[in-house]
């Protein structure tokens, strides 16, 4: 018997590829969905393990459950008979069902179907968003949408009110201090510069470590629980890198955390004076969070990713002086590990002498993107704009 759901209904398909980047994008846009756009929603995951470390509460073992108004489903093969529902949306070009996409064909009128394209800041992307593509076989057609930085895209995920919400964590040193101590932490002192480390294996992690161990004022580094923290197994700091663990190296504090659900993650950021982030959901977050980041990017066959952070770069620093903009660019680069130089401690100096600049920069980043429209929203523009 095929799935009863609303005629309504968007699916949104999802395989979990590089550990929670994939699924994090899904789960936040499939909650925005649901809560501000009203649309019964249905989220299909093939690793609901993976996805049960970000949304506690989520019972791995069942095919189907419902949590925070979402409709989840374990995505497996074979995959069942299913009634589509008016949007399909095929998250960063995942390959959906065959006996999914013959009903999608019967259906009448057919859904919406949209392939959320990864996110970059390259001028072609303006171009591409929205050109539709027909199934060779099928009357069907597929829709290109890309979330993006600038006029033309589909903007980025950006919940209602969160601006409002993180400025006002960030102007409450009460609220701050109690988020802290949930974390085990103390408050941040005054001279202190307290930061998070998300990022893929980087042989550059070890290094800048020595260096803030150097620094002539206390840091505090917050490392979550994964790829970063499991870099520093091999580190000379004397612990294990698991949560709850902490040591003292010169003047640094080191910190491994527990795996935070997003809405904590998202704190997190608020509340650090800078963060490393990595992939395409915690860097958009960051950049929410109005405060100093630096980019671990994906890394990719003959280096094409170099072009996308040079492309984010540039419309980045267009609005900063010269000497910040490449402050911002030259540690980028030695983080990412372009260039031959590999002089990651002069580059974090620069880097560090530009903070207050970088700091002031945050919100008017922040609101620039903001002006462009939410995803959640303009995809909803444009799909009513198709059906």
């Amino acid at each position: 018997m095929r799935d009863q759901i609303p005629a309504a209904t968007w699916d949104i398909f999802c395989t979990v590829v590089d550990n929670y980047g994939d699924i994090g994008v899904c789960w936040r846009l499939a909650r925005q969905l649901a809560h501000e756009r009203k649309h019964p929603v249905r989220l299909w995951v093939d690793d609901l393990m993976s996805f049960a470390r970000l949304l506690p509460g989520l019972d791995a073992r069942r095919e189907s459950q419902t949590l925070r108004g979402v409709d989840i489903r374990h995505w497996r093969t074979p995959f069942p008979g299913t009634e589509p529902g008016k949007v399909v949306i095929e998250a960063f070009a995942c390959e959906l069902p065959e006996n999914f996409i013959r009903a999608m064909a019967r259906r009448d009128p057919a859904p919406a179907w949209l392939n959320l394209e990864y996110l970059s800041a390259e001028a072609w992307v303006a171009g591409c968003h929205g050109l539709p593509s027909p199934h060779p076989r099928l009357p069907l057609l597929k829709y290109f949408f890309f979330p993006g930085f600038s006029a033309g895209t589909g903007g980025l995920l950006l919940e209602s009110g969160l601006l409002e919400q993180r400025a006002a964590f960030q102007a409450d040193p009460a609220a701050t201090a109690a988020f802290w101590s949930r974390l085990g932490l103390p408050p941040r002192g005054d001279a202190e510069l307290r930061l998070s480390l998300f990022s893929y294996a980087n042989v550059a992690t070890l290094d800048l470590l020595e260096t803030w161990g150097s620094a002539t004022y206390p840091i505090t580094c917050l490392v979550p629980e994964g790829t970063a923290a499991a870099t520093l197994a091999g580190a000379e700091f004397g612990f294990e890198p698991q949560a709850g663990r902490h040591c003292r190296h010169g003047n640094l504090a080191l910190h491994i955390l527990p795996f935070l659900e997003q809405d904590d993650y998202d704190r997190l950021l608020w509340a650090c004076d800078l963060n490393f982030v990595r992939g395409e959901d915690s860097f958009v977050r960051a950049q929410w969070a109005a405060r100093p980041f630096v980019w671990h990017i994906y890394p990719q066959r003959e280096d094409v990713h170099h072009e996308k952070l040079n492309a984010f770069l540039d419309l980045y620093g267009a609005a900063l002086a010269p000497e910040a903009a490449e402050a911002v660019r030259r540690l980028w680069h030695g983080w990412n590990g372009i260039g031959t130089s590999g002089d990651i401690v002069g580059a974090w100096n620069d880097f560090a002498i530009q903070l207050p600049t970088l700091n002031a920069h945050g919100p008017d980043w922040a609101g620039q993107l903001a002006k462009r429209g939410d995803l959640a929203g303009n995809l909803e523009l444009f799909v009513n704009s198709r059906l």
